[in-house]
């Protein structure tokens, strides 16, 4: 007897939002790894920390910003700007000086 073809499940709310909580899980571990290689960096005398320094500003200001879209709050935007002012130029001064 032929069995009927396996229907493929719908992605639902619940997928979504699990698929969410865990984008959200996996950026806070690499915010928290990110925060130990830059001190890492730091205490070596090694360079990069101004790079992973950065990492972690481009971090807030998209959080900020996120925050922004959905509050519509301008202090939001205001200070994510900030951030990414101090990112850029962190990257920047990582990129010019090594």
């Amino acid at each position: 007897m032929k069995q009927p073809p396996r229907q493929r499940p719908l992605r639902d709310e619940r997928d979504e939002q699990i698929k969410k909580d865990a984008q959200v899980y996996a950026m806070e571990w690499v915010i928290a790894i990110t925060q130990i290689l830059t001190i890492m960096c730091a205490v070596k005398g090694n360079p990069a920390w101004r790079g992973t320094l950065s990492l972690l500003f481009f971090g807030v200001a998209f959080t900020l910003f996120y925050h922004f879209k959905e509050y519509e709050e301008k202090p939001f935007k205001q200070v994510g700007v900030v951030f990414l002012a101090i990112g850029v130029a962190l990257l920047v001064w990582f990129g010019v000086t090594g």
